[in-house]
């Protein structure tokens, strides 16, 4: 499992005891767990009076850092020796890896049903529709005149039963843009299977 230099160094800030204290380690470790996996959980999780003394920069790197571990760790199906041997690499002690491990250990099933709703793959396009609406008025009554297209693209994901439409609305310009850009995504990938 390979994680990014900031994702480390925001671990390495939460195992520091000066940066947090056992109370707000437990808070902010319950807090990840709780962001990734309630989809209620707002911002005010970090809002907590355990968390007041902590800088709001350092704690939501620490936060993130967190996250992205729990989540990896979950992608992974990674055992409690794996997170405790990452765990001591970061210089958390015995008592914070401990608790790491609790909470992990309470939260894995959800994670992974969270983990496996995601899917494996991305949407395949199927098929596009495209009509042209042509705006006269806005809903204050300014006048416009605009045409406005609205792109529906059908897909279909092999992950999951459902295929859901994805619609969206653009202006001439935007379309243009985006015809050019998907003729270059085709072009590149035509050079790359010919090599």
């Amino acid at each position: 499992m390979e994680l990014s230099e900031y994702v480390q160094k925001g671990f390495q800030m939460l195992a520091d005891p000066g940066c947090f204290d056992s109370g707000a380690f437990t808070r902010l470790v319950r807090s990840a767990f709780q962001s990734l996996l309630d989809a209620q959980a707002d911002e005010a999780v970090l809002d907590h009076p355990d968390l007041k003394h902590v800088d709001p920069v350092v704690l939501k790197h620490c936060h993130a850092a967190a996250a992205v571990y729990i989540l990896e760790a979950g992608k992974h199906r990674a055992d409690i020796s794996t997170l405790s041997t990452y765990l001591e690499d970061c210089k958390f002690d015995r008592d914070r890896i401990e608790l790491f491990c609790t909470e992990y250990q309470n939260n894995k099933n959800s994670l992974e049903v969270l983990l496996g709703s995601i899917g494996r793959s991305l949407p395949h396009i199927t098929d596009v529709s495209w009509r042209l609406a042509y705006q006269i008025k806005t809903n204050q009554l300014h006048k416009m005149y605009r045409p406005t297209y609205l792109v529906t693209l059908n897909v279909e994901n092999s992950d999951c039963r459902s295929h859901p439409d994805i619609s969206f609305s653009c202006s001439m310009e935007q379309l243009q843009d985006l015809v050019g850009k998907l003729k270059d995504a085709s072009k590149s990938l035509e050079r790359a299977t010919q090599l």
